[in-house]
């Protein structure tokens, strides 16, 4: 394992060594790949962020000035592809990856009971859809600090914006992750009636069908402009609300589950 920082690797490149740019893209792989995932959700989106991301190092290298660290300039071609490939699979369909899986880099212990491996890997799951509900630019000032650990200058570079706004933006992040989490593990959760007939027939209705998007844009609507319903619903409105948010189309099992408890609840109160 070579011990050259990436300075000394960068030389090392300008002065025509391949060898040295290999071993300083391998090296910056998975973080890369890491981001890549985490932004856009799934393997398949992550695999063409890294590509282009590689690529696009590959042929701009000779232009890095160094006025940042390698890293941040590597994540701000990752969020340009990452940007421009959500963009072009809007509505498509993805399969979601947990934060616990080993693409993500979070292997469980050998060791580890099964019901413990559950638990974590459920939570990772639970995270991953709570950070996907963000809004893009709080996802991925979320993702840079609190996931991939840069600071808060080196962030802020890659984003493009100013250190103040950046903590910001970070700091509402945080809250409205908290408040994902809390909707998707039915934390204070309680069923509330509204009497809505409407409400309990497409509740009934929907009970034997999957949910997806099209059911929490439907339920959504509904909450949204039925004066019987308006602030009688909040677990269920927040519920769908959030699964409205989650981007490509596709609806996590976690986010499925908690749609449907919180329709159920809605139902028997």
């Amino acid at each position: 394992m070579s011990t050259r920082t990436d300075e000394e690797l960068l030389e090392a490149t300008r002065r025509g060594d391949g060898q040295a740019l290999d071993e300083l893209l391998t090296r910056h792989e998975p973080q890369v790949y890491r981001f890549g995932l985490r932004m856009c959700g799934s393997e398949e989106d992550a695999r063409d962020v890294l590509q282009e991301t590689l690529l696009a190092a590959f042929r701009e290298l000779h232009a890095f000035r160094g006025d940042a660290a390698l890293s941040t300039w590597l994540y701000q071609l990752a969020r340009t592809h990452c940007l421009r490939l959500r963009r072009q699979r809007v509505g498509t369909p993805t399969e979601f990856q947990s934060l616990e899986s080993p693409e993500a880099g979070r292997v469980a212990a050998e060791e580890s009971l099964p019901d413990a491996r559950a638990h974590a890997r459920h939570l990772g799951e639970v995270l991953q859809a709570a950070i996907l509900a963000l809004p893009e630019d709080a996802r991925e000032v979320l993702i840079l600090r609190d996931v991939e650990g840069l600071t808060a200058e080196q962030a802020a570079h890659v984003v493009g914006i100013e250190v103040r706004a950046l903590k910001s933006r970070l700091h509402r992040a945080r809250l409205l992750l908290r408040e994902h989490l809390a909707t998707l593990l039915g934390e204070g959760a309680q069923g509330t009636n509204p009497g809505c007939p409407e409400l309990t027939r497409e509740l009934s209705e929907f009970a034997t069908k999957e949910v997806d998007q099209a059911t929490c844009v439907r339920l959504e609507e509904h909450l949204s402009h039925c004066a019987r319903c308006a602030g009688a619903c909040d677990e269920l409105q927040r519920t769908v609300s959030l699964c409205r948010r989650i981007p490509g189309g596709a609806v996590p099992a976690t986010v499925r589950a908690a749609v449907r408890q919180a329709m159920s609840r809605t139902l028997t109160d």
